[in-house]
C-alpha cells in the first residue's frame, strides 16, 4: 500500500512538471514574432479631379408633317366627281370631290326667277311712291320681298358650296378611301393630306431633363436607310409631363429635306446639353451597388472609408458622381471585395496619373 502511494505521488509530480514546461514555451499575448500586426492592404486608386463634361442623350422621335388633315365632306350626299390624285401634290383650293347638288341648283333657279320679278315690282313701286301713288308701307313690303329672296339665294349658294370638297392647304394627298358614286356623310374620310414641304419632329425627354430643353436649341437625328444626319430646332414643348411615362413631349422644326423622310417615320434624336465644367468622374468599377443606393471606398489617412454617393451619367468606362465626393478625394479601384470599413490601406498606383506612386506609410495619406 505504501508503494502504491509513492508511485502515485511520482506520477503527479511528473505531470505538473510537464505542464509547467509547456506553459513556459507559450509566449504571452502580444509578444513574440507570431503576434506581429498584418501589413496594410495594397490597392490602386483614382484621384477625383473636376473636369468639363458635356452630356447628351439619344431618344426616339417621330417625323410629323407641318400640317395634316383628314378630308371630310361637310354635308351628306352622293359623289358625282372625284378628283383625288393619290400620292400627288395639290394646291390649296383644288377641287377634290363634288357631291350631287341638282336639287339645290333647281331651288336656286326658282329663287332667281322670283327675285327678278320682285326687283321689277320694287322698281315700279318706287316710281309710284315718288308721285304718292302708293303708301310707304306698300313699298317697304316689296323691298322686304326682294331682300328676303336675296337672303334665301345666299343660303342656297352656301349649301351648294358645301357640296364641293377642296384642299385646305398645299400638300401631298394620300390614298383615297372612297370611289365615285359612293354615298358619304360628314363622318366619311375621303383622303388624308399632308403638308410635307416643311416637316416637324416630335420626341420625348425624361422628366429630369425638362428644365434643360430650351426653345431654339439645336438637335440632330438620323433614320433608317440613310447615314445622313439632319438638324432640327426646338420650337416648343408640351405644357405638362405625361403621367404614364413621366416624360416631356418636345417639338422641333426640321432643317433641310430628304425625299426618303416621310411623316410617321421613326428617328433617333441626339440631344446635347450645356457642359458641366465641374463634373466629378470615377471609374465604373469603383461603384459598389447596395441594396439601397451606392457606395464608394475612399482612401483617407491610411484607412478605408465607405461613402454613400449619387451617380449621374456614364460612358463606357466612367460614371459621374453628383453627390458624396469632393475634388481631391482618392477613390479605391482595386481589391474592393476584400476591403472593409477602417481597413488599413497602402496606395499602389494612381491610375489617372499614368504611373506608380511611392507607397504611403500606413496611417498617412
Amino acid at each position: 500500500m505504501r508503494k502504491l502511494t509513492i508511485l502515485y505521488a511520482l506520477v503527479v509530480i511528473s505531470l505538473l512538471t510537464a505542464c509547467g514546461n509547456k506553459q513556459e514555451k507559450i509566449a504571452p499575448p502580444g509578444k513574440g514574432a507570431s503576434a506581429k500586426a498584418s501589413p496594410p492592404m495594397r490597392v490602386d486608386a483614382y484621384v477625383v479631379t473636376p473636369e468639363s463634361l458635356k452630356e447628351s442623350i439619344e431618344v426616339p422621335g417621330t417625323i410629323m408633317a407641318n400640317e395634316v388633315a383628314e378630308i371630310h365632306p361637310e354635308v351628306s350626299g352622293r359623289i358625282v366627281r372625284l378628283n383625288v390624285a393619290e400620292g400627288r401634290y395639290v394646291s390649296k383650293g383644288t377641287l377634290l370631290a363634288k357631291l350631287y347638288d341638282g336639287d339645290l341648283v333647281a331651288q336656286l333657279n326658282k329663287l332667281n326667277v322670283q327675285l327678278a320679278i320682285a326687283e321689277k315690282t320694287e322698281e315700279r313701286q318706287a316710281q309710284l311712291l315718288k308721285i304718292q301713288g302708293i303708301s310707304q308701307q306698300d313699298y317697304d313690303l316689296s323691298l322686304l320681298q326682294v331682300n328676303s329672296l336675296k337672303a334665301d339665294i345666299g343660303i342656297l349658294k352656301t349649301s351648294i358650296d358645301k357640296t364641293e370638297v377642296r384642299a385646305p392647304f398645299n400638300g401631298k394627298l394620300g390614298l383615297k378611301a372612297i370611289s365615285p358614286g359612293s354615298y358619304v356623310t360628314p363622318a366619311t374620310v375621303i383622303a388624308v393630306i399632308n403638308q410635307v414641304d416643311q416637316l416637324k419632329l416630335d420626341f420625348t425627354v425624361p422628366e429630369k431633363y425638362t428644365d434643360r430643353v430650351k426653345t431654339g436649341q439645336q438637335v440632330t437625328f438620323g433614320f433608317e436607310g440613310s447615314s445622313r444626319k439632319l438638324n432640327a430646332k426646338v420650337i416648343a414643348a408640351e405644357s405638362n409631363v405625361t403621367q404614364d411615362t413621366r416624360s416631356l413631349v418636345v417639338r422641333a422644326l426640321v432643317s433641310g429635306k430628304d425625299e426618303r423622310l416621310i411623316p410617321g417615320a421613326f428617328v433617333k434624336v441626339e440631344l446635347g446639353f450645356d457642359p458641366d465644367p465641374h463634373a466629378l468622374m470615377v471609374p465604373t468599377q469603383a461603384i459598389l451597388p447596395q441594396a439601397r443606393g451606392k457606395k464608394i471606398i475612399v482612401y483617407s489617412k491610411g484607412a478605408a472609408v465607405f461613402k454613400d454617393v449619387t451617380t449621374g451619367i456614364r460612358d463606357s468606362a466612367r460614371v459621374q458622381v453628383v453627390q458624396g465626393l469632393q475634388p481631391g478625394d482618392t477613390v479605391v479601384v482595386t481589391g474592393l471585395l476584400s476591403v472593409r470599413s477602417d481597413t488599413r490601406l497602402q496606395l499602389g498606383r494612381i491610375i489617372n496619373e499614368g504611373g506608380s506612386t511611392p507607397a504611403a506609410p500606413a496611417g498617412k495619406q
